[in-house]
């Protein structure tokens, strides 16, 4: 044990945070950028505001954040977007001053006016949450009279039926807030790629981290733990999931870290999930030999199928091709782990996974659908290949940008072989 405290001081004091290298008028146009595009999407569809929920979709159209997964399911923070008015942030109680511009070095560009959130979720008004949706409901008519310019079309990403019901009594027209969120998100600028990869380098600096420590006698919980100190002191956020197993649990695939201790040979696999600095995505995933021994055959050869699944994929990407040809091009798993198969062939990811989401040909007639993918979406391919009744399984990912031809690969840390 002291042996082991030693190691972990010593790795430490060794290993220093990395250095932010994004400028401050980057994360500027970023944010004058989502704005705009969040208030053209609305435009374009005769809307008159977005009112959103989603901690994701307030980042992305205000740059503000604050207790994002709190927040996720505990409704007590909102925005309202208007096409042609205010960006207006309703923050929870007490907490204006975190986007006061003068705290933040960069200052908060696209909030307008922040206002004090009515929250009316039973968590926060119990028995009184119908009283306070009255409120609350008025508060929202209100101002799509004052800035709607007459225009009651108000698109709504969450909200539980309470709430619907009495925008709709004050004669204001809802519509699936999600849906045009996703399709603003979609398409990332310049500014924003530069973002989501510096996301990805503290991401793979972890991963890095993780395959330093990733020797027997581990547990899967401890090693999971390197990702998330190397994202959070490099000014990450949260990390969505914590799917990472070895051994036989790699098969079938989603088990979430646990306090398993990893063996010598054991495939360890991995989804990194993570929501990085700026509050982007870094959705990777990666398999290696515990130990860093040489695989077995049959490992080695689960691993070359996954990689020729995801690569294979890769190639067909481009600008312009419509998912359901991309469905019909795509490589097709041998039948012995079709039923193991990973629940997509790819996402689409920015401030989290996002739309769309592109299922396996087998799938696609029960839940596909069709759309295209346009320059500067960002994907990530899928694969995970583990056989009905065998040992282990390997998952991989790659997040990528799609170009006019093609792809250009985001995330670089080895991959080809286990080692």
């Amino acid at each position: 044990m002291i042996d082991d405290k030693k190691r972990y001081l010593n790795q430490d004091a060794a290993d220093i945070a990395l250095k932010n290298p994004i400028a401050e008028a980057t994360v500027r146009k970023a944010r004058e950028y989502r704005l705009e595009r969040t208030r053209q999407v609305l435009r374009d569809n005769d809307i008159a505001a977005v009112l959103l929920y989603d901690p994701c979709n307030i980042r992305y159209a205000t740059d503000t954040s604050n207790m994002q997964l709190w927040t996720m399911h505990n409704p007590s923070r909102y925005a309202l977007i208007f096409a042609d008015g205010p960006a207006l942030l309703f923050d929870y109680h007490n907490c204006g001053h975190l986007h006061d511009e003068k705290r933040l070095p960069n200052g908060q560009l696209t909030v307008d006016e922040i206002r004090p959130a009515i929250a009316w979720a039973y968590f926060a008004a119990g028995e009184r949450a119908p009283e306070q949706a009255v409120r609350w409901g008025a508060d929202i008519a209100s101002l799509i009279k004052q800035y709607g310019g007459g225009n009651k079309r108000l698109a709504v990403d969450i909200c539980e039926h309470l709430g619907m019901a009495q925008l709709h009594q004050h004669g204001i027209e809802t519509l699936y807030g999600m849906k045009y969120m996703e399709h603003a998100r979609g398409i990332k600028s310049a500014e924003e790629l530069q973002l989501m990869q510096w996301t990805i380098t503290v991401c793979q600096k972890g991963m890095e981290r993780m395959w330093n420590y990733c020797e027997p006698g581990i547990s899967e919980n401890e090693l999971w733990a390197h990702l998330h100190f190397e994202n959070i002191r490099n000014g990450g956020e949260w990390i969505e999931t914590r799917i990472l197993s070895a051994g036989e649990r790699t098969n079938p695939w989603m088990r979430e870290s646990s306090d398993a201790i990893i063996q010598k040979g054991d495939i360890v696999s991995f989804d990194t999930d993570l929501i990085g600095p700026y509050g982007y995505c870094a959705d990777i995933s990666r398999a290696w030999i515990a130990g860093h021994e040489k695989p077995t055959a049959t490992q080695q050869g689960i691993y070359d199928i996954a990689m020729e699944h995801i690569s294979y994929n890769m190639g067909l990407l481009k600008d312009g091709l419509a998912f359901r040809d991309f469905v019909d091009q795509s490589w097709k798993l041998p039948e012995r782990f079709a039923p193991n198969r990973y629940s997509c062939s790819l996402h689409g990811v920015g401030l989290a996974d996002e739309y769309p989401c592109i299922y396996h040909p087998q799938d696609y007639e029960k839940v596909g659908y069709d759309g295209h993918f346009h320059e500067n979406m960002v994907v990530c391919v899928e694969s995970y290949t583990g056989g009905i009744g065998e040992k282990e399984g390997v998952k991989l990912e790659q997040q990528v940008r799609i170009t006019k031809t093609g792809i250009e690969l985001l995330s670089d840390f080895a991959i080809g072989s286990f080692n």
